[in-house]
């Protein structure tokens, strides 16, 4: 048992810095995709500002109010449908300012933070790469020990677990 222990150990090692390794390349890709629906989501608002600036000075505040304030349906819809533009605009900003920063702080904000629409589509095209910077490689030693060591602390209480369980005598057993 302790042969098959020592070969999981070292594969579960080497596979975690691997994985680890590979997640700024991931954030990276995530981040491309972020800034996509941002520069689509502008120029889907384009038009609407221009219309905002013939017509109300530049705000386009003023151009969603007025159209909320309409009797018409649709046009009170067409309100709604920008401002979820602008919200949008004011979201995917955000996003793309807290994934500039270190590797750290990315991975905790898209733990806490990230979208799973975007997260998703990226997964699905996601190519795996392997940075060698020296904070990716110091990031994907620092997962990597940090999974390992679950993996043991999680084999030793399994193993410790079962040992007890083994010297422990079956209270149904006929004593003789």
């Amino acid at each position: 048992m302790a042969w098959l222990r020592g070969v999981l150990d070292r594969i579960v090692l080497v596979a975690a810095i691997l994985a680890a390794g590979c997640l700024p390349s991931f954030i990276a890709q995530y981040r491309q995709r972020l800034g996509g629906r941002l520069d689509q989501v502008l120029r889907d608002l384009a038009p609407f500002q221009e219309i905002a600036n013939r017509n109300h000075g530049g705000d386009l505040r003023k151009l969603i109010d007025y159209h909320l304030k309409s009797t018409d349906a649709t046009f009170h819809d067409e309100g709604n449908a920008i401002q979820a533009m602008v919200d949008a605009v004011a979201r995917l900003r955000a996003a793309a300012e807290a994934l500039n920063t270190d590797i750290w702080h990315q991975v905790g904000y898209l733990a806490g933070h990230g979208e799973a629409d975007v997260a998703r589509a990226t997964w699905d095209a996601f190519v795996p790469a392997f940075s060698l910077t020296a904070d990716y490689a110091i990031f994907a030693l620092a997962v990597g020990v940090a999974i390992w060591l679950a993996f043991l602390g999680t084999w030793l209480g399994l193993a410790r677990l079962l040992s007890v369980r083994g010297r422990v005598p079956y209270r149904g057993a006929r004593q003789r």
